[in-house]
């Protein structure tokens, strides 16, 4: 299939979002249409009520193959911080580094960051340079992505304010691994995988070992949806809690708020409002999307090319128009007529 020019399509595309019509369709078949102009867009995965009610792919790896999710990674091992506490392996979100895992810190890290508590780290608030963006290539050439992103500056103090940095998840990751005993990987198809039926290949570990904690997992678009529709159904799955529920409303409550997209964040999940529906979104980079939206029932997978950024004036807007003008109506149509 050719490739679709950029400008072409956002002129086009500007007004097909735009239509009255477009925007109020009630058929699926609708809504993949509009996704499949989306040149970077290459499948979506659609459950509505606990049924599957659209899979289509328009380009890429086929639905059940495991592709890369990107920063899904972060909420994937935000849910594992959920399944630690759960577990009493973590005292609570309070509990700082120098009390459960004080051998991560390096000599030469600010005394702040003995502060840091788990919850600032998973909210991304933990005062310290961020490792993504222009420093993630330096960060990831180090010998020690842990005291790599434990010694950086601090630019604010810790819980102040956001700075989305995938090295904050990755301390997150070692100290699960810390104070469990287990990898993030043995972690990961324990507590998420084997409950939820679902495959989680090996990822990217650092110099040390240690898996890359927010980044470089991959998934099947259904195993997205299952991780979705557990989070969805209050952390159970065929009748099993694989997390609490507490844990589950607790992560759908803003701690903070994006300097890029304004959306705020909550545990691990980007937390938005369209009209009477609130959603929440697990994203990563290039246009990877875990969406739901529990007053309609809905789960939404979306995978894109990992290749192309996806940023907030660009193809990730593009989504959220996709989520917000069609999804969200067609799903509220569609429950109308059940």
């Amino acid at each position: 299939m050719p490739k679709i020019d950029r400008r072409k399509f956002l002129a086009g595309a500007t007004a097909l979002f735009a239509q009255p019509s477009i925007a109020q369709t009630n058929s699926w078949q609708d809504v993949a249409q509009v996704a499949r102009q989306l040149d970077q867009c290459h499948a979506i995965v659609i459950w509505q009520g606990g049924q599957e009610v659209l899979a289509d792919v328009f380009r890429g790896p086929a639905i059940d193959r495991a592709v890369p999710v990107k920063s899904v990674s972060k909420t994937i091992v935000a849910a594992l911080t959920g399944a630690a506490l759960d577990r009493g392996e973590i005292p609570s979100l309070d509990a700082t580094l120098a009390q459960v895992a004080p051998q991560l810190i390096p000599p030469a890290a600010d005394p702040r960051v003995n502060g840091i508590t788990i919850e600032n780290l998973l909210t991304m608030q933990a005062g310290l340079e961020r490792t993504s963006g222009v420093n993630y290539g330096g960060w990831v050439s180090s010998g020690n992505w842990v005291a790599n992103a434990l010694t950086r500056p601090m630019v604010s103090e810790p819980g102040t304010g956001m700075q989305y940095s995938t090295g904050s998840f990755h301390v997150l990751g070692a100290v699960l691994s810390e104070t469990s005993g287990e990898s993030l990987l043995s972690l990961a198809r324990a507590r998420l995988g084997r409950p939820l039926g679902i495959d989680i290949p090996a990822w990217t570990r650092d110099p040390q070992g240690r898996y890359l904690g927010g980044n470089e997992m991959s998934l099947s678009m259904r195993d997205m949806v299952r991780f979705g529709e557990m989070y969805r159904q209050d952390g159970r799955w065929n009748g099993a809690q694989v997390l609490s529920s507490d844990w589950v409303r607790r992560s759908f409550a803003p701690q903070t708020r994006s300097q890029f997209s304004g959306l705020a964040y909550g545990y691990g999940w980007f937390l938005g409002r369209t009209n009477q529906d609130t959603y929440t979104l697990a994203r990563g980079y290039g246009g990877q999307i875990i969406c739901l939206v529990p007053s309609l029932s809905l789960t939404i997978a979306i995978t894109s090319d990992p290749t192309r950024p996806a940023r907030s004036g660009g193809y990730f807007g593009d989504l959220m128009r996709l989520i917000e003008n069609e999804i969200i109506p067609t799903a509220r149509t569609q429950a109308r007529q059940l």
